[in-house]
């Protein structure tokens, strides 16, 4: 290694650690965007399903130098999407994603909208399929509390889950067990881990403990 690759390759190190500490302070509402931020290639192509109003997409843009799309069905979140300058596709993940080729994108993320599909299985195959990468996120309905909630006769409401049963855009509702069982059933391989709550990682008794779970996971 020449005596200049040194200094260069230390520059871009510090870069994106300054990037990604931009990002986790520009993100403290939503812990799970900054374990994804931490996983996210600098200048890579990303595709956001159930982007929202690409918030995130536009701040890994910014700070990671991304490229690539959103996908949202809702009109405000269209709208404030292409507001943001992202480039936004209005479309219905239900109807699966074939306008997308075969590992066409290096990462998809799927952030706390797997609860919110009826063809579970089915997206998550298809979601592997399109990227190289993906990164899922959910909220998990095995913490604690919510066990409770339910051994008292209601359905949980919380940070994590914060509806009523009756005005909900949640249509499953999954454990960090039962999303484990799952994978390896439509071919999902599980690279890496992340259980939160409260922003903070749980590492014990996470199925229980944890009201948040991130995964990286790729096509086995």
């Amino acid at each position: 290694m020449s005596q200049s690759t040194v200094p260069a390759n230390s520059a871009q190190a510090a870069a994106l650690a300054a990037s990604r500490s931009r990002i986790s302070a520009s993100l403290a509402e939503r812990p799970d965007f900054r374990v994804i931020a931490r996983w996210i290639e600098p200048s890579s192509q990303v595709l956001d399903l159930g982007c929202s109003d690409g918030s995130l997409l536009r701040l890994l843009t910014d700070e990671l130098d991304v490229s690539g799309y959103g996908v949202e069905i809702d009109d405000a979140g269209v709208l404030a999407s292409a507001q943001r300058g992202i480039n936004v596709i209005q479309q219905n993940m239900e109807d699966g994603l074939k306008l997308f080729e075969d590992q066409s994108f290096d990462t998809v993320i799927l952030s706390q909208t797997l609860q919110t599909i009826h063809r579970t299985a089915d997206i998550l195959r298809e979601t592997v399929r399109v990227g190289r990468e993906a990164i899922v996120s959910f909220p998990n309905f095995g913490y604690w509390p919510h066990r409770l909630s339910v051994l008292q006769g209601r359905m949980p409401v919380s940070k994590s889950l914060p509806f009523q049963w009756h005005n909900t855009p949640n249509v499953r509702v999954l454990t960090i067990k039962d999303f484990e069982a799952l994978a390896p059933d439509v071919g999902v391989q599980i690279l890496d881990r992340a259980v939160l709550h409260n922003g903070r990682l749980v590492s014990v008794g996470a199925n229980w403990r944890g009201s948040l779970a991130v995964y990286r996971v790729k096509r086995s």
